[in-house]
């Protein structure tokens, strides 16, 4: 990325708009293998396939880049339920976001799973762990859980934190300048969770106080971040 960005300069909202087209994605070397899925596709290892990542790592995106593709449906996997599998499958693609052990309705995802199969429609998975590690108390599911194709999310490199920083800024309509983005680059962790954390906190406290997103500001609110 360039050494330049826009000039500081402070432009509040009161809201936010994420946008999940694929001009918007930030590419780098810990996504390289998850956005190469979602474009290769129907190129895919299987027809079920698993993408894992942390909070904040752009698995919504990718599921949306992706869904946009194929005309799949999107399903919250809070909201699967067994009456439910027919119909999510119906457009011969389907995104199951945010599966996760806790409450999950196994039998359902055996069902849709199984269907999935016979209907030979596309199934992708996401959760921020790996699905075949999942304590599953039926046995078939377990083992088709284990068999899925998985792709990781790895945390980003700096060039990849810093655009992350300037994007997540930017949905605030927030500008950050280098100075600011190289400060918080190398006091924050490496992590997509941490650089939401610190841009969510660094707007809030810019409204809060009527100030100026700057370097000074910054400190302040790492300062009481870190307590």
């Amino acid at each position: 990325m360039s050494g330049t960005y826009a000039p500081r300069q402070l432009l509040l909202a009161l809201d936010h708009s994420v946008s999940f087209a694929r001009e918007d994605f930030l590419s780098g070397p810990s996504n390289v293998a998850a956005i190469s899925l979602v474009e290769r596709w129907p190129d895919w290892p299987d027809r079920i396939v698993a993408l894992i990542g942390p909070e904040g790592s752009g698995k919504s995106h990718l599921a949306a880049i992706w869904a946009e593709a194929t005309g799949a449906r999107i399903l919250s996997a809070k909201l699967l339920s067994t009456a439910s599998v027919p119909g999510a499958l119906a457009t011969g693609a389907l995104v199951i976001e945010d599966l996760e052990p806790v409450d999950l309705d196994e039998q359902a995802l055996f069902h849709l799973v199984n269907l999935a199969r016979e209907e030979r429609t596309y199934l992708l998975l996401t959760s921020r762990s790996a699905v075949a590690s999942f304590p599953i108390r039926i046995r078939d599911l377990a083992s088709r859980l284990r068999a899925v194709p998985t792709v990781t999310v790895a945390p980003p490199d700096d060039t990849l934190l810093r655009s992350l920083l300037v994007k997540l800024g930017a949905d605030r309509q927030l500008s950050f300048d280098e100075s600011l983005v190289n400060y918080l680059v190398n006091r924050i962790e490496r992590s997509f969770s941490a650089a939401h954390a610190a841009v969510q906190k660094l707007d809030h406290e810019a409204m809060r106080q009527h100030r100026p997103v700057t370097r000074a500001l910054a400190a302040e609110v790492l300062r009481s971040m870190s307590t």
